[in-house]
């Protein structure tokens, strides 16, 4: 069986076929690559998640965290491919060579993310928490703090983290309570206490800058009032050189349900008074600063519900293959037939083709996004930037909060091919359920996200971005109606997204009128009727894209054995598979997406008009 983690040839499909990634090789800031590069590349990581981050995934699952007078040990399994993630650049990829990156595409470094984040998203999050607080100095620091910080932290010499939750301040970071303080040297004291820092203590790197988020003495209360702060774990002195700790102290690690490599820490700034940071930005700007790497990394968390996803679809459809289990429907009632690997269920065929369609749909609409990034370096006008830039805006919260949602249904799913081995610590799709359940919480909850994209996204430029995303579905579903055998699936395709535009309309102007409580909770809801269309239009044009594959086999029609019609070869397979996975999402799972759309535009407020008494307890 091939390794359980990316799919290489549907990689290879989203990236050449679907989204034509060599092309981004005729601009400038590409202009050093070409598809070969990116294929080396992309097999470089490949092997080195296979070979060496793979193997710790288990393993560190089962070792887990060690706190020992007060510092954290990671599994001793993670230092080896640690180093390695290091020695190949990997923890910088899209950054600028000059300090430390590989100036790779977006779009080519998320098909690197498919391999790592799928290998073991708790080791490779090491090194994206590095890049993630590095890339806010880079775009909001001062000169000094980029020669100080930027390339340790950008090869992963040093590590980075988000520090913003607090115990009465976690999505309401408003409420935060920790205090900054001017100090005579233009430096600033820090005193308070944050939880729930991911990566906040650990012994794989030499140092940890940690972006504080604090307020002021006499700064303005709420959002208005937040600075942030570069605090060093170990302070560093003008030459760069490692000084005295500073005073930060981890106080505590989660015991987790899932991603137990991962520290999750409580940690203690200026409890004996000596802790030091530097502003980051400007002052009473931090949310501003912070907000940059709280975006791209809900980006990231849709991309680990999605790769968990791939994962575990590519476990399930590896052990249905080979685990032999009850007779061929056919056979049913002959006692001497002999028994067929459960892949040959219908039933279990229906749960893999949900798997396979959410997967293939979230690794195009995971893609799109980083596309979307590439197009806004690259673009040669300042309206083209700023249209990408609001799909980008538009899509963040969807991205985060479906790709995560639907990545725990599919390991769940998976659970449930494997029946009760599933559940239990033999086979691995346990333990990738238990460690994407986070990611519908990170970084904002999928609540948060919902209330988002209701609340601000949607009306952004007056609505004029939810257009644009209307229009480029329409693109994908006009290109469709001029290929034989997908009109009627485009046709489709277009009713549901005319009900999504309708649907959005009304829960727009409802969420602006005296009915605001009603049409709030149904954000969730309407986030993911707007994923499911997503999947839909991302589908959809997959069975385009592999349109040029399929005409190379004709007659495909006239069998009903799809092997038989691909005339056995794999690729004509893989082809036709696109077609029948578009079919089976666009006819089967959309029409209930649209009952959902609907439910919502009845604005029922029961939700919100039952009294607390009412829920009972």
């Amino acid at each position: 069986m091939a390794q359980p983690i990316a799919d290489r040839r549907d990689v290879d499909f989203v990236l050449y076929e679907q989204f034509h990634a060599e092309a981004l090789c005729q601009h400038e800031r590409y202009r050093d690559f070409d598809r070969r590069t990116f294929d080396l590349i992309v097999d470089e990581a490949r092997k080195l998640a296979v070979k060496e981050i793979l193997p710790t995934l288990a393993a560190g699952d089962r070792e887990g965290l060690a706190f020992v007078d007060g510092q954290v040990k990671v599994p001793a399994c993670f230092h080896r491919p640690y180093q390695r993630l290091r020695e190949g650049e990997w923890t910088a990829m899209t950054a600028d060579p000059a300090v430390g990156g590989q100036g790779l595409p977006y779009l080519v470094a998320q098909a690197v993310s498919d391999y790592q984040l799928g290998a073991n998203c708790a080791l490779t999050l090491f090194g994206w928490s590095g890049f993630g607080a590095g890339e806010m100095i880079e775009i909001f620091g001062t000169a000094e703090q980029k020669r100080l910080f930027l390339e340790k932290m950008y090869t992963g010499q040093w590590g980075g983290t988000m520090v913003l939750t607090e115990p009465q301040a976690g999505s309401d970071v408003g409420a935060l309570t920790t205090t900054a303080r001017r100090l005579d040297d233009g430096t600033y004291a820090i005193v308070g206490n944050k939880i729930f820092i991911t990566g906040g203590d650990h012994d794989l790197t030499e140092n940890i800058i940690h972006p504080v988020l604090a307020r002021i003495e006499g700064a303005p209360a709420g959002i208005k009032g937040i600075s942030l702060f570069l605090v060093p774990k170990i302070w560093v002195e003008p030459d760069g050189a490692l000084g005295a700790p500073n005073d930060v102290v981890c106080t505590g690690i989660e015991e987790k349900m899932g991603i137990h490599a991962s520290p999750t820490c409580s940690l203690a700034f200026g409890s004996r008074g000596r802790c030091r940071g530097l502003l980051l930005g400007e002052v009473d700007k931090g949310m501003k600063v912070m907000f940059h790497m709280m975006n791209t990394a809900r980006l990231l968390v849709g991309a680990i519900g999605f790769t968990s996803a791939s994962c575990a679809y590519q476990h399930a459809l590896g052990y249905a293959r080979e685990r032999h289990q009850g007779r061929d429907l056919a056979q049913t009632f002959e006692p001497n037939a002999p028994q067929v690997p459960i892949i040959r269920h219908p039933d279990v065929r229906r749960m893999l083709m949900w798997m396979k369609a959410h997967v293939a749909g979230m690794r195009s609409f995971v893609y799109y996004g980083a596309l979307l990034m590439d197009r806004i370096k690259t673009a040669e006008d300042a309206a083209e930037r700023e249209r990408c830039q609001g799909l980008l805006d538009l899509l963040t919260p969807v991205i985060k909060a479906y790709c995560s949602d639907r990545g725990f249904e599919v390991c769940s799913q998976a659970v449930q091919v494997y029946g009760g081995y599933g559940y239990t610590r033999e086979y691995p799709v346990e333990q990738l359920m238990r460690d994407v359940r986070i990611t519908s919480i990170y970084e904002g909850t999928n609540g948060i996200q919902a209330l988002d994209l209701l609340g601000r996204k949607m009306g952004l430029q007056k609505g004029r971005v939810f257009m644009s995303f209307m229009e480029e579905v329409g693109v994908i579903v006009a290109r469709a109606r001029e290929i034989e055998g997908l009109e009627a699936l485009a046709g489709r395709v277009a009713e549901a997204v005319d009900q999504l535009g309708a649907t959005a309309l009304e829960l727009g102007q409802a969420a602006m009128s005296d009915r605001y409580r009603a049409a709030f909770a149904q954000a969730t809801p309407f986030l993911e009727v707007m994923g499911d269309v997503i999947m839909a239009w991302m589908l959809l044009w997959r069975a385009v894209a592999a349109q040029p594959g399929i005409e190379k086999h004709p007659g495909r029609e006239k069998d009903k054995d799809r092997t038989q019609a691909c005339g056995g070869s794999r690729q004509a397979a893989f082809y036709i598979g696109q077609i029948d996975t578009a079919r089976h999402f666009i006819n089967t799972i959309l029409p209930v997406t649209a009952g959902k759309m609907a439910a919502i535009r009845r604005l029922d407020d029961a939700v919100v008009a039952m009294s607390e008494t009412g829920f009972g307890g």
